[in-house]
């Protein structure tokens, strides 16, 4: 028994946002319907390469869509608008991330739908959100990392504003819908009601960089790129060795006394200009010349091993070969075989009772269930 067993959920999306919270109620248990376009479906269908074993379908797709049912409808034709409407009736929660504006055109805005499904969640992600001058504004992740300033404290202060290599806002906006439609069912639980969730990449974004924000509003500070650093704490950061970078984290003053003496520098944690936490923000531009020079002396695994045994946070700066082939990796069976012949992906990163749930369908092919699914609305 999965937690939302008996929960149905229509996705009227594409791209990553809307099919990622799909996905994720899907691998919790819920009957995931996806509603597609006849001609080429979901535009990541053939976001590739790489691509599935069937050679078209891409990574991408099978990645965030297993485990749901393909519907094929098109919503510029007012019978499909009604069938939609007749699963709707059938469904807990709708979720839609279509371009701003589109869903008030063919008539299942919220307004429509919560008056014709009043125990509906009706979850809406946006690429600006629902009010201001650019909510009419369609957006993907790097305009997002651009406009909601997360590329201009990324990187070093030397680069130019960098984007985040993951699609860090569509997955965040992915996973704070979700959370709203979980948090909306339980409400629904008192009242009978369903409601209207709403989520954005701009909310996301902001919601990354809260902190540089929160600064600037207490302050005027407009902070800076600090590379793999923090402005904050020091050191904090990544540093290279005599081969291999290094991720090194003394974040109190505690665990820095435990890595200058793991440096053979105790002194440092008694020198006045090294201390205290704040003492080694103001005196950064002294203090990581001399860790990084002491580092390099010798190799990586020798710091891991050092650091590790006098109890002080390090990590070694893996690329994407090294984690999907580490032990720990393997250990937390984050990856999964997909059923009827799919590929192995990363699928749920939660686990109940121990035990974290796979998918017993691989991502479906385009309309693959539309008989099925219609058919029992009859």
């Amino acid at each position: 028994m999965l937690p939302l067993e008996g929960i149905r959920v229509i996705e009227v999306g594409q791209a990553l946002a809307g099919p990622l919270a799909g996905v994720l109620l899907a691998d919790m248990g819920a009957d995931v319907i996806k509603i597609e376009k006849p001609d080429g479906g979901d535009d990541a269908r053939i976001w590739g390469p790489p691509f599935g074993p069937d050679g078209v379908t891409s990574l991408y797709f099978y990645s965030q869509n297993r485990n749901k049912r393909s519907v094929t409808l098109d919503l510029k034709e007012a019978g499909d608008i009604e069938k939609l409407n007749k699963l709707c009736a059938t469904a807990d929660i709708l979720i839609q991330n279509l371009r701003p504006g589109v869903v008030h055109e063919i008539g299942i805005g919220p307004e429509e739908m919560l008056k014709r499904h009043p125990r509906l969640i009706y979850c809406s992600i946006w690429a600006f959100g629902y009010e201001g001058p650019l909510k009419m504004k369609p957006g993907f992740d790097p305009l997002l990392q651009a406009y909601g300033g997360m590329m201009s404290v990324t990187g070093r202060p030397e680069d130019p504003p960098t984007f985040c290599g993951a699609s860090i806002n569509d997955k965040a906006t992915g996973m704070f819908c979700t959370i709203g439609a979980l948090a909306a069912l339980r409400m629904r639980d008192k009242t009978g009601a369903g409601c209207l969730v709403d989520t954005s990449l701009f909310d996301s974004a902001v919601h990354w960089v809260e902190g540089q924000v929160n600064g600037y509003l207490a302050n005027g500070t407009v902070s800076k790129r600090h590379g793999t650093g923090s402005p904050v704490i020091v050191p904090y950061q990544t540093f290279d060795t005599a081969d291999h970078p290094l991720c090194l984290a003394p974040g109190n003053d505690r665990l820095w006394a435990r890595c200058a003496a793991a440096l053979g520098r105790s002194d440092w944690a008694t020198d006045p200009k090294f201390a205290k936490s704040a003492h080694r923000v103001a005196n950064k531009t002294e203090l990581l010349p001399m860790i990084a020079a002491a580092l390099k002396l010798k190799p990586r695994a020798h710091w891991i091993e050092v650091f590790e045994k006098a109890g002080v946070p390090c990590s070694p700066v893996n690329d994407i070969g090294e984690v999907a082939t580490s032990e720990q990796f393997l250990a937390s069976k984050l990856a999964q075989q997909l059923p009827d012949g799919g590929p192995k992906v990363v699928g749920l990163p939660i686990a109940f009772d121990h035990v974290r749930p796979t998918s017993p369908r691989s991502a479906p092919k385009l309309g693959e269930h539309t008989d099925e699914v219609l058919g029992e609305l009859s």
